[in-house]
């Protein structure tokens, strides 16, 4: 059997698994909008930090940071500065928002919104800001898939009906099984990622250089500027480096999916526990990145830094291993975009369409235009996963420059009594514009800063001046409100 023939195989076998394990989830449980959703918010310590897991450690992880560390260098590092300050950030802001979440029911980032400052079109806008940062993420795991596919095939099959036919596969399992189904999906590819990762993190500069240390000490004599800022660019040097981590921190929890993953918890000590427990998986990325940087000296010149890590595993090991790392690869893919679909859906449904055009649908109907969304979502990113040609890191900053700017309008709602609506409207909104205006201008790095970092602090100032200019809020929600983040700690 050709060795494209064998790494097909072994893939085929890895995703048909975690398939049928997606569908089998939804059985002996009823498919309401809140066990789809929300998974009827009971999920232990072991599943909210494998359905987290499974939405952070991404095919970004996967390609995405080897191939920054192939084609750029030191900039990369910044991914290593923003998960523990992300992980940080989530120990005082989650279990809170856990709470308001159980006393209020809600489902998603934009029912916060809703029930914190009581306005339809504010939740509305946080939703069509939320699906629209969505569609890069989702194009990273598209794009992801294909490469994966096209190089185990050795070129033999195109990236473009590899991702057809998995993410026919994602949309399917979602579409009946809801959240559930990616948490357990989870559990298989967490396992196969961990010891991917490990496993080549280790063997590959073993093999091309007898150990980690001779392989970088190769890299400082043969490119002795590479592992400095601004590495192999330009304009990504330190400024921007303080800057992307913030943002990025700032930002981490923002994103929909990772907000609306707090509400299947259990209890809001799960996620404290969570927070503490998450940066283990930080490993899977300076191994990402020693891959990156081997390939860089084995195999330099690749057209595509994404293709860094299958190109040396490719070369390095037998077919059925590479079908293994293909398997992972393609899973994370698949539980990312899984949720992103889910959380899309969700948003466009029940706090996008039904409040603006349709206030009388029931839940039921939201979650039947949900579904439907879920597959009109993945035609969406499929498109621009063919058509598009920017590298995986770079999708990831567009969409998190926009994310990131929800965090005003989420931490000053939690810890402020003050903070008013059109002040967190005002401020998001001129915090995107800026985005938007600085990323399409080119003009990111913006004098060596991060767009959305830049956005993010002209956020935060719009909002701090018109709540002062603005009539305080009527009370009503203050009950829900935390003393302080620190009160909050000392519950654990």
């Amino acid at each position: 059997m050709s060795p494209s023939l064998v790494a097909l195989a072994v893939i085929s076998a890895v995703v048909a698994i975690g398939s049928f394990v997606g569908f089998l989830a939804r059985f002996h449980h009823k498919m309401d909008l809140e066990q789809w959703t929300v998974g009827g918010r009971g999920f232990g310590l072991l599943l909210v930090w494998l359905l987290m897991a499974g939405e952070i450690y991404t095919i970004f992880t996967f390609l995405g940071a080897s191939g920054w560390a192939y084609s750029r260098g030191g900039p990369v590092l910044y991914i290593l500065g923003y998960l523990p300050l992300g992980y940080v950030i989530s120990f005082y802001i989650l279990p809170p928002l856990w709470e308001i979440g159980r006393k209020h029911r809600l489902q998603t980032q934009a029912d916060f919104f809703q029930v914190r400052y009581g306005s339809t079109y504010l939740s509305a806008f946080v939703a069509l800001v939320g699906v629209v940062c969505l569609i890069p993420y989702l194009q990273i795991q598209l794009t992801g898939l294909g490469l994966i596919v096209e190089v185990a095939s050795y070129g033999g099959i195109h990236r473009t009906p590899a991702m057809v036919v998995a993410f026919g596969l994602v949309a399917a399992f979602v579409f009946v099984s809801g959240v559930r189904g990616v948490a357990w999906v989870s559990i298989i590819k967490d396992a196969l990622l961990l010891f991917v990762a490990v496993f080549i993190g280790i063997a590959v500069p073993r093999i091309y250089f007898g150990g980690i240390g001779p392989m970088f000490a190769t890299l400082v004599r043969v490119k002795p500027n590479h592992l400095v800022m601004p590495g192999a660019t330009k304009d990504l040097g330190h400024a921007w480096y303080i800057s992307s981590v913030l943002i990025v921190a700032m930002g981490f929890y923002m994103w929909p999916q990772f907000f609306g993953a707090c509400f299947t918890a259990r209890s809001g000590k799960i996620l404290r526990r969570n927070a503490v427990i998450m940066p283990i998986y930080v490993i899977t990325m300076p191994l990402m990145f020693i891959v990156g940087f081997t390939a860089l000296l084995v195999l330099p010149g690749l057209s595509n830094g994404d293709l860094s890590l299958l190109a040396i595993a490719r070369k390095t090991f037998p077919a059925w291993f590479l079908g293994v790392i293909g398997g992972a690869g393609a899973l994370t893919a698949m539980v990312a975009a899984a949720i992103q679909l889910l959380t899309g859906a969700m948003l466009y449904a029940k706090n996008l369409f039904r409040p603006i055009l349709a206030p009388g649908m029931t839940d039921q109907q939201v979650a039947r235009l949900a579904r439907i969304m879920v597959v009109a979502l993945t035609l969406g990113a499929l498109s621009l996963a063919i058509y598009s040609s920017m590298s995986l890191v770079s999708l990831f900053l567009v969409g998190v420059a926009g994310v990131a700017q929800f965090f005003p309008g989420v931490t000053l709602g939690l810890f402020s009594r003050r903070v008013t609506m059109p002040a967190v409207f005002a401020g998001m909104a001129t915090g995107i514009a800026i985005t938007v205006l600085l990323i399409l201008s080119g003009r990111d790095p913006y004098h060596g800063l991060n767009a959305g970092f830049i956005a993010l602090c002209f956020n935060f100032a719009v909002t701090g001046v018109v709540s002062v200019l603005t009539p305080a809020p009527v009370a009503g929600f203050d009950e829900s409100l935390p003393a302080s983040p620190i009160s909050q700690t000392g519950k654990a």
